[in-house]
C-alpha cells in the first residue's frame, strides 16, 4: 500500500542548498537526528522518512528566500504544521528540508463585522479559538487533533462539526502562498464571493503542499451559539444507528455534530477516559442554536431515534459534561490503541453518500470480523465519513499484509458506492494508488499538468498524491 515509484535523490544539490542556507540563517537551520525524525513522524504505520534538515521560518520573506534556494539547487521542501496527518504527508522520501511553521503562528487581523480573520499557517485551531473568544466568534472546523490551520487547509481537513459548518474547503476564503520559485501569490480578496478568474483558493486547499507553500489564510468565522446541548443515543445494531443518521439528515434537522462509535471503540473509550457509555452502537450528537431551537432539535432527533429502536437517549446542556464527552471522542485514537498495547495501528477513512452509509459500515465491520481483526470504528457520519482502525501485531508480517489488503478492499468498496477513498485524511503516500481508481486517468493527467506548471522541478513535497 505504500509502494512508491522510485524517485531520484539529489544528494549533491541538497548539500549545496543546505550550505547556502547556513550562510543566510546560521544555526537556525537544524540537522539533529532526533528533530529530523520528529519531522517525519506520521502517527501511523508508514515508514519514517526524515528530511536532511529542519527550518522554522518567521515571516513570508524568509519562506521566499528558502524556496529560491531550493529551486536553484533542486532541494525538496516539505511543509510541516504539527505532524498530525495520517497518510505520510510530512515524510521526506527524497530528503531535503522540512519547513516547520510553528513560529508563524499569529492572528494578523480579526474583522468581527465581516465575521472573518487573517492568520498565519502555524497557529493551531485551539489557539485561534482562544484568540477569538472575546469577539463572540469561533472557527468551527475540528478534526480532533490540535492541528495547525495551514496543515488543515493543505489536507482539506474536516471533522466533527462538518455536518453543519462544512470543511476547510468552505472555511478558507483566501490564501497567500509562495510558489516553488519564490514568488508570492494571493488567491482572492476578503469579499464573501467572487467570480474573478480561476478559483485558486480551492486549488490550494487540499493540494497537500505540492503546488505552493501557504503563508497566510483568510478564514470564515461563525457566531458562538446561544445554546449548545449534547446527546448520546445507543441502538441495537450498526444499521439502525446509521439509518437514524440518514433520516435525520433527510429530515433537515440542523445538528452540529453526529458521531458514530461502534462497540469496540466504546469499550476502549470507557476504559481510557473513565466513562460508562453503554456498549452498543452509539451516536454522539451536538445541537447548536437558541435554547428553544436546541430543545426542538433534540426532541425531533429523539423521535427519529425511537423509530429506529433506540435503546437509550440522553441529552444535556451542561458544559462540563459536554466537554468530557467530546474530549473522550477526540482521544479515541489513543483509546483504541490501548485495546491492544504494543500494536501498530492502521487508521483509514472513507466517505460515502449518506444513503450508502449503513451498507458501508456494516460491510466493513463484517469484513474485519471475518479477517480476525480488532477494528474499532468511529465516524463523522453526518456526512458519510467513517474511520476504521486495525490493531496489528508488529511482529506478524502476515497480519500487516492482510491489513493492507483490507484497507484496499475498503477503499474500493467506498468508490464502488459512489464515495471516496479519503473523506478528510488526504492522499499523501498512503492513498496514492487509489486516486486514479476514484477519478480516472484523465483527471490524474490534469492534476499532473497543474503540478508540472506550478512546480516543474518537483521540489514541493515530492512523492505525494501521485505515484510517479
Amino acid at each position: 500500500m505504500n509502494d512508491q515509484t522510485p524517485l531520484r535523490r539529489n544528494a549533491e544539490g541538497i548539500a549545496t542548498a543546505l550550505d547556502v542556507m547556513r550562510q543566510s540563517f546560521g544555526d537556525r537551520l537544524q540537522t539533529g537526528a532526533a528533530l529530523r525524525a520528529q519531522h517525519a513522524h506520521t502517527t501511523t504505520w508508514l515508514e519514517t522518512q526524515p528530511p536532511d534538515a529542519v527550518f522554522f521560518p518567521r515571516e513570508t520573506a524568509e519562506v521566499q528566500e528558502v524556496l529560491r534556494i531550493c529551486s536553484a539547487y533542486g532541494m525538496p521542501l516539505v511543509p510541516f504544521g504539527t505532524g498530525t496527518s495520517l497518510e505520510g504527508h510530512v515524510n521526506a522520501p527524497l530528503g531535503g528540508l522540512s519547513l516547520d511553521f510553528s513560529e508563524m503562528n499569529k492572528v494578523l487581523a480579526v474583522n468581527p463585522e465581516d465575521m472573518d480573520c487573517v492568520v498565519q499557517p502555524g497557529i493551531t485551531r485551539k489557539a485561534l479559538n482562544e484568540e477569538l473568544r472575546a469577539t463572540g466568534l469561533f472557527f468551527p472546523v475540528d478534526p480532533g487533533a490540535d492541528a495547525s490551520i495551514g496543515g488543515m487547509a493543505a489536507t482539506r481537513a474536516s471533522g466533527t462539526n462538518a455536518v453543519r459548518y462544512g470543511t476547510m474547503r468552505d472555511a478558507v476564503m483566501a490564501i497567500e502562498a509562495v510558489t516553488a520559485d519564490g514568488r508570492v501569490m494571493r488567491t482572492a480578496q476578503r469579499a464573501r464571493k467572487t467570480s474573478a478568474g480561476y478559483d485558486l483558493t480551492r486549488l490550494l486547499v487540499g493540494s497537500e503542499g505540492t503546488l505552493a507553500v501557504i503563508t497566510e489564510l483568510t478564514l470564515r468565522l461563525h457566531g458562538i451559539p446561544e445554546a449548545v446541548a449534547a446527546a448520546t443515543c445507543s441502538f441495537p445494531s450498526v444499521a439502525e444507528a446509521c439509518n437514524a443518521v440518514i433520516e435525520t439528515i433527510q429530515y433537515g434537522v440542523p445538528v452540529a455534530r453526529i458521531e458514530f462509535l461502534d462497540v469496540v471503540s466504546i469499550r476502549g473509550i470507557n476504559a481510557y477516559s473513565g466513562l460508562s457509555l453503554p456498549e452498543a452502537p452509539l451516536l454522539l450528537l451536538e445541537f447548536h442554536g437558541s435554547e428553544a431551537g436546541v430543545a426542538e432539535q433534540s426532541e425531533t432527533f429523539g423521535e427519529i431515534a425511537a423509530e429506529h429502536g433506540a435503546l437509550a437517549f440522553d441529552w444535556t446542556a451542561d458544559a462540563e459534561a459536554r466537554t468530557a464527552m467530546w474530549q473522550a471522542r477526540h482521544d479515541a485514537y489513543w483509546a483504541m490503541k490501548s485495546l491492544r498495547p504494543g500494536a501498530d495501528v492502521f487508521v483509514t477513512d472513507v466517505c460515502v453518500p449518506v444513503s450508502k452509509l449503513a451498507e458501508a459500515v456494516t460491510a466493513s465491520a463484517e469484513k474485519a470480523e471475518a479477517e480476525g481483526f480488532i477494528a474499532p470504528t468511529v465516524g463523522h457520519v453526518g456526512d458519510g465519513n467513517f474511520h476504521v482502525a486495525l490493531l496489528i501485531d508488529p511482529e506478524d508480517p502476515s497480519a500487516r499484509a492482510r491489513a493492507e489488503a483490507y484497507v484496499g478492499w475498503l477503499n474500493d468498496l467506498a468508490i464502488s458506492l459512489g464515495g471516496t477513498c479519503t473523506g478528510e485524511h488526504g492522499i499523501g503516500q498512503g492513498k496514492a494508488k487509489y486516486l486514479g481508481r476514484e477519478l480516472g486517468q484523465t483527471s490524474l493527467d490534469m492534476m499532473a499538468a497543474v503540478k508540472q506548471s506550478m512546480d516543474p522541478d518537483n521540489i514541493l513535497n515530492p512523492g505525494k498524491l501521485f505515484q510517479a
